[in-house]
């Protein structure tokens, strides 16, 4: 990797840690390193689709959040912004879940932990 040519996977190391490591200011690792916009905002769109379906199907909070590997806090920012959208929050009843994962708009529910990458 040169400093011309950014390398944008997903890292386990801070911006800082990686600064004192390689030398250089955490603005310079962050700028090398940052994710596409387009491919964060995507990324955080299908988290709240899946966070809002898992709410409507009847999960509280904390299951959400420990089926999607996220905090609880994020799973509450997410459900007030939906809300303050406009989303419809509200429960679905029992013979409105399909068994195969779909709710009735036909998007997917999500049964265990989902990969970010």
């Amino acid at each position: 990797m040169t400093m011309t040519q950014p390398d944008r996977r997903r890292r386990k190391m801070t911006a800082s840690e990686a600064a004192k490591r390689f030398g250089v200011s955490p603005r310079t690792i962050r700028n090398v390193v940052a994710e596409e916009r387009s491919e964060y905002v995507g990324r955080a769109v299908s988290r709240r689709d899946q966070i809002v379906a898992l709410h409507r199907q009847g999960l509280k909070q904390k299951s959400i959040a420990e089926q999607l590997g996220v905090a609880k806090s994020l799973v509450s920012m997410r459900l007030r912004e939906a809300r303050e959208a406009g989303v419809d929050l509200s429960r679905l009843p029992e013979h409105e879940s399909d068994p195969k994962g779909q709710v009735e708009d036909g998007s997917l529910a999500t049964k265990g932990p989902v990969s970010n990458s």
